[in-house]
């Protein structure tokens, strides 16, 4: 097998939160504020995806810093999209591939509620306006919808969401799950969506990961409550610029952190060469009974580890777990 980057260590990785609210729908901070919070934190792209909102703020990009285009829907059980916290529901992020695009998908007033009605009717639309259904049918229109209409669609912190493994394996179209996604760690303290994913795996489904904030700001950046900084997603892009990142985000160049750098995944020969930050434990994962583990029996950090490619699984995929606790994931890679 000739050698087969997986995460390649000449493409800088650019720091990005996919999933935040603003005033202009339930969050506490402007978009102002928000970039301003995410660019003096050291991150490089944020995407305001309010609720049933879509708008570009590419006005707001800079050179060192990008704002991508982009919203979050949802569909609820409830004709009126009354919340619940009994019963499931289903949250989609849209990331527009074109940074113009405010366009809303399947438009139904009840959900379109944060967007100014005089805005809501003047905005592109995709798709008839009306009811929405909480059904699996209705749900792969939607999700075909939106990819046609050019959005990335992402499955948004499905645990928190209480959805129905049964109803999530039958759906297509998901460019990406959350596996982490902090708003919803604070809110439940075990939104680590990892054995959700393996599962999808095992059943022949493939979706890249990535993790988010999900942030609110209805808690002070200093409180240990607050829903900022901590779920991210690390691209790897050629350039700093919405084609570049967009591009690299569809591809599935990127993973998921809470803490630790994956710095290089390389494929050569029968082996898989992995370079991260100082790290506890790196593992590579085939099922949740099948993982190798490299560390330092003394107790020590480990930056580097080499693992012979499996000839009995058709994908892999990789962790790392930092003295902090932090992880970082992948996505699977298919080896066979």
């Amino acid at each position: 097998m000739a050698q087969r980057w997986l995460i390649d260590p000449k493409k800088k990785q650019y720091k990005a939160n996919l999933h935040s609210h603003s005033t202009m729908s339930d969050g506490k901070l402007t978009p102002e504020e928000l970039k301003k919070a995410y660019k003096d934190k050291g991150y490089d792209i944020l995407a305001i995806t309010d609720h049933e909102y879509p708008k570009s703020h590419a006005d707001m990009s800079e050179k060192d810093f990008l704002m991508l285009t982009g919203y979050e829907a949802y569909i609820r059980p409830s004709r009126i999209c009354a919340f619940n916290r009994f019963k499931p529901e289903i949250h989609i992020n849209l990331i527009a591939r074109d940074k113009d695009n405010e366009g809303i998908v399947a438009y139904d007033p009840f959900y379109c509620k944060y967007m100014p009605i005089h805005k809501a009717v003047a905005a592109r639309h995709y798709g008839n306006i009306g009811s929405r259904k909480f059904t699996v049918l209705y749900l792969q229109k939607f999700i075909d919808l939106a990819n046609s209409s050019g959005y990335l669609v992402s499955l948004n912190h499905p645990c928190w969401s209480m959805q129905d493994y049964k109803d999530i394996k039958k759906l297509n179209g998901f460019w990406s799950m959350e596996i982490f996604n902090t708003s919803s760690m604070k809110t439940s303290g075990y939104a680590e969506n990892m054995p959700l994913y393996d599962s999808l795996l095992r059943d022949g489904k493939r979706m890249f990961v990535h993790g988010s904030d999900d942030n609110h700001n209805k808690k002070p950046m200093s409180d240990p409550m607050s829903d900022s900084f901590g779920a991210w997603t690390m691209i790897s892009a050629d350039k700093l610029e919405y084609k570049a990142v967009t591009d690299a985000l569809a591809a599935g160049d990127m993973y998921a952190s809470t803490g630790p750098v994956i710095e290089s995944i390389c494929i050569d020969g029968n082996e898989v060469k992995v370079k991260t930050s100082e790290a506890k434990f790196i593992r590579m994962h085939m099922t949740p009974k099948y993982a190798k583990t490299v560390y330092d029996k003394k107790g020590g950090n480990v930056t580097e580890a080499t693992f012979k490619l499996p000839d009995d699984a058709s994908y892999i995929y990789f962790s790392v777990t930092d003295g902090d606790g932090g992880k970082a994931y992948t996505h699977a890679f298919d080896i066979k």
